[in-house]
C-alpha cells in the first residue's frame, strides 16, 4: 500500500516551506486570494516555489479567479496544481485546464451526504477532489477553507471513492491518524492545523503533522 500523501497549505514565509519540503511533504500549497490570511503575491510566490521545486509538488490555490489572475499565476509561479477552491463549474475547470495546461483540484465543501456526491460531477475534469468542512453560515467572517473545522468523516464511504481524493477540514497531528482510517484517504491537507494564529504557521507543528501522517499512513 501506497504512503498516504501530505499537503502543507497556505504557507508564505521561506522558513515554513523549508521545513515541510525537508520533513517530506508531497504538497505545498500557496493561497492567492485577498481575503486570506495566508495570501501571498505571485511575486512572493514564485520564491517560495523556488523552494520546493523538484522536491514537493506546487499547488496554487484560487477563489473564483480570473483569467488575469490564473495567466499571472502559471507564468510567474509555474504550479504542478491549480486548486479551485470557490464556487467553479465544470466547465470553468476545464477552462483553467486548457488555458494553462496544468491538472486542476477541485474542493468540495461538505456538510451532509449530497456534498458527497457531487464530487463525481467533478471527476471527469477535476486530476483530484478535495473534501473539506463547509463553514456553518452561524461563523463569522468564515473563509473558503482553513476555518480549522471537521466533518463527519463517515461521510465517505471507503472504497466508494476515486482513487486520489484529498482529505481537509480541521486536521491536526492529534487527529489525522484517525482521519486516515475512518477514511482511508490516499491524501491530507493541512492549514490551519499547523499554526498559531491564523496565517502564522510553526515549523514545529508541520514536522509533527508530517510525522504523524508517517506513522499511521
Amino acid at each position: 500500500m501506497s504512503k498516504t500523501k501530505i499537503k502543507i497549505c497556505g504557507l508564505s514565509d521561506p522558513a515554513h516551506v523549508r521545513a515541510a519540503v525537508e520533513a517530506g511533504t508531497d504538497y505545498v500549497g500557496f493561497m492567492f486570494y485577498g481575503p486570506s490570511p495566508r495570501n501571498v503575491s505571485t511575486q512572493v510566490a514564485q520564491g517560495l516555489a523556488t523552494l520546493a521545486r523538484g522536491r514537493s509538488k506546487i499547488v496554487a490555490v484560487v477563489v473564483d479567479a480570473e483569467d488575469a489572475l490564473i495567466d499571472r499565476i502559471n507564468a510567474e509561479v509555474k504550479p504542478d496544481f491549480f486548486q479551485v477552491h470557490g464556487s467553479e463549474t465544470v466547465d470553468r475547470i476545464a477552462e483553467i485546464h486548457a488555458r494553462t495546461g496544468v491538472p486542476v483540484i477541485k474542493v468540495i465543501k461538505v456538510a451532509d451526504a449530497a456534498d458527497i456526491e457531487a464530487a463525481s460531477t467533478y471527476e471527469e475534469v477535476a486530476a483530484m477532489v478535495l473534501f473539506d468542512a463547509k463553514a456553518p453560515e452561524t461563523l463569522a467572517n468564515a473563509l473558503p477553507g482553513g476555518n480549522g473545522i471537521l466533518f463527519d468523516w463517515d461521510l465517505l464511504p471507503q472504497g466508494g471513492l476515486r482513487e486520489g481524493f484529498m482529505l481537509s477540514g480541521g486536521l491536526e497531528a492529534d487527529n489525522v491518524g484517525e482521519a486516515i482510517r475512518v477514511t482511508g484517504a490516499p491524501a491530507v491537507d493541512v492549514s490551519s492545523g499547523v499554526e498559531t494564529s491564523p496565517g502564522v504557521k510553526d515549523a514545529a507543528a508541520i514536522v509533527k503533522f508530517i510525522e504523524a501522517v508517517r506513522q499511521h499512513g
